[in-house]
């Protein structure tokens, strides 16, 4: 047995607490090897990960590291989901931590998109319901995953999915388990919130559910980039865009990756999202390409590349249309019976719809989320000045949407754009953005760019943002800041 393949001894291969022999590597990464083994007590083969910590970490670090490992495993070895890889052991041994899981010999989703392209729809769809599914069982016990990622999900040949990679997640429980200086997770994956520097929570796990669900229908992930630093930067400012997920699919993953986890999509509301997704025939890896069988001992006879990121790929961000579309359909999030918020019940009809600057309904608009105006909202008026809502006022700016970059030369569709705004805004309208206290009092405008702002160069006045406004049904006027703050 070659070096690569595991230390070995004099009598055969290494043994790992007296009854786990190793066999063979079957993959490595950044947190570790994963080995072949055969458990000698029970006569089955397992799947071994020994953790190994990059070079240069503390060992105090490395304790709180393998302490955290210990708590989690136990916690996981306890979760019960078809979807979840089942922790079998957690072994200690020559300065090694070794977790023992079930063995699944199946291609990850990594795998099974960068050889074969982007999974249909109603693929995606049954797997969601089961990463889900699996997420829902951990928050449960108490268990964040921390790094669920494509290259972490296990697809078998009949459509079953199993998220795997429990090694590094962190029971709730246990405040003490706090270290500063270990990154845990694929910074690709990575919540924003979590990029901030705020702990890991089940809304976390929630958006990289979103960004994997991304990776699956688009066939690239959402915010990688050349270097850590403008990953990370995608993360946190830019908004990735579907072009093939319609309806309640493309309001779940489109409602996962909301930025602020909360106003992002609970578990219950993306069950609630799920059954309104079509059905269709059985779609495992078996399924794909016409039936074409996929396993991990076989090269596929047709690859199908994976659509270039966002900033190369011109060819999909011209399809504006099919774009504002898509993310329009984030309005369906509470409108399906089940998951509508109590605070949503009861949303406007007649939405007001103004276009501003050169030729648009009004003159000027320059109001900044969050801050109050007066005056009634109508042709011709100019709304150049704000202040802070602690007088009596007209309306007040809740939310605000960039929908393209103002470098893109992309043709100006009002009545796309006005549906965008409109979906946009009922949206935010029914989150806790909007206080509960009268909400039921309140109904909401859309401030669109007219065709020659949204044409203009910005040094010409140019500008394409969509904002939402608030104010009373009746017409009266507002007392008091009707929203919360952005957390």
């Amino acid at each position: 047995m070659s070096q690569d393949q595991g230390p070995t001894v004099a009598h055969g291969p290494r043994v790992v607490a007296g009854r786990y022999a190793i066999l063979n590597e079957l993959g490595r990464g950044g947190m570790g090897v994963v080995w072949l083994a055969e458990d000698r007590m029970i006569g089955r083969h397992v799947a071994i990960k020994e953790l190994h910590l990059p070079e240069g970490v503390p060992s105090s670090e490395r304790t709180v590291f393998e302490e955290r490992v210990l708590r989690e495993a136990r916690t996981a070895g306890r979760l019960n989901d078809p979807a979840v890889v089942t922790v079998y052991d957690v072994v200690q041994e020559s300065g090694a931590t070794y977790i023992v899981m079930e063995l699944i010999q199946a291609p990850t989703l990594s795998d099974v998109v960068r050889e074969r392209g982007p999974l249909p729809a109603e693929q995606v769809a049954k797997l969601a319901e089961q990463l889900l599914s699996a997420l829902e069982a951990a928050h449960q016990a108490g268990v964040i995953h921390r790094d669920v990622k494509p290259s972490n999900i296990m697809l078998a040949a009949n459509g079953r999915a199993k998220l795997t990679d429990f090694g590094i997640a962190q029971s709730l429980d246990d405040p003490r388990l706090t270290s500063s200086g270990i990154l845990i997770g694929s910074p690709t994956y990575m919540a924003p919130e979590r990029i901030r520097g705020d702990e890991a929570g089940a809304s976390s796990d929630l958006w990289a559910l979103g960004a994997v669900l991304f990776y699956a229908i688009e066939g690239y992930s959402p915010f990688e980039r050349t270097t850590t630093a403008a990953t990370m930067h995608a993360i946190l400012s830019e908004v990735p865009y579907l072009t093939r997920a319609q309806g309640a699919l493309a309001s779940l993953i489109s409602g996962l990756m909301v930025g602020t986890p909360q106003a992002r999509l609970t578990a219950p509301q993306v069950r609630g999202l799920l059954t309104h997704v079509p059905n269709g025939p059985p779609t495992g890896p078996t399924a794909m390409n016409g039936g074409t069988g996929y396993f991990p001992h076989q090269n596929p006879t047709t690859a199908v590349p994976a659509p270039a990121p966002l900033k190369s790929n011109r060819k999909v961000l011209a399809a504006l249309g099919a774009v504002l579309l898509v993310l329009g359909a984030v309005a369906g999030i509470f409108a399906y019976k089940g998951i509508t918020s109590p605070s949503a019940t009861e949303q406007p009809l007649a939405i007001k719809k103004f276009s501003y600057g050169k030729d648009g309904d009004l003159r000027t608009f320059a109001i900044s989320d969050g801050y109050c105006a007066s005056g009634t909202l109508q042709p011709k008026a100019s709304f150049d000045s704000s202040y802070d809502c602690k007088k009596d006022y007209d309306f007040q700016v809740y939310g605000y949407l960039e929908p393209m970059s103002s470098s893109a030369k992309w043709a100006y569709q009002r009545s796309e754009l006005e549906r965008l705004g409109e979906s946009y805004c009922a949206w935010l309208f029914g989150t806790d953005r909007v206080k509960g206290d009268h909400k039921k009092d309140l109904t909401y405008a859309v401030i669109l760019p007219s065709a020659e702002t949204w044409t203009a160069e910005s040094s010409d006045g140019g500008d394409r943002t969509v904002f939402c406004v608030l104010n009373r049904k009746d017409g009266a006027q507002l007392t008091g800041d009707q929203v919360n703050a952005v957390s």
